[in-house]
Formats: C-alpha cells, sequence, structure tokens
C-alpha cells in the first residue's frame, strides 16, 4: 500500500492525527526534522498504525519535506 502523508514535527507526541480533505494522512512527529530523525519516527508511528513491523514501512519520496509518499509492505 502506498500512501500520503503530511507531517508536522516537534509535536508534543507522535500519533496519527487523522486524514485531511484529499485523503492525505496527517501525522504529528515529537523528533526534530533532521538526520533522518522525524523519517523514523513516522515510520514507527505508521508501523503501530498499521500493525506491521517498523522495517515494512519506507518512505519513498518527500524524504526532505512535510509531504512525503510512504510505502507500507513488502
Amino acid at each position: 500500500m502506498t500512501l500520503r502523508v503530511k507531517v508536522i514535527a516537534r509535536s508534543a507526541s507522535s500519533a496519527v492525527a487523522g486524514e485531511l480533505a484529499d485523503g492525505t494522512l496527517k501525522v504529528r512527529i515529537a523528533a526534530p526534522p533532521e538526520r533522518g530523525k522525524a523519517n523514523a519516527e513516522l515510520c514507527r508511528v505508521l508501523a503501530g498504525h498499521f500493525g506491521v513491523a517498523a522495517s515494512a514501512v519506507s518512505v519513498i519520496s518527500g524524504h526532505s519535506t512535510p509531504l512525503k509518499l510512504v510505502r507500507i509492505g513488502k
């Protein structure tokens, strides 16, 4: 499965925050957006939300932007 994600970094806590009008998933991340910390935390949060291993979640594009394309699964 591939989905669009909007990341809000440096939030108080990390959690899925809902869905935007266009279907993009909104995720709040406590980690700062530096040296891949926010992307790693995003993968961990999405893995927990969808009930898969963290290694099954990867950022396909948008590594350095708030809007990302994420693949879940192999």
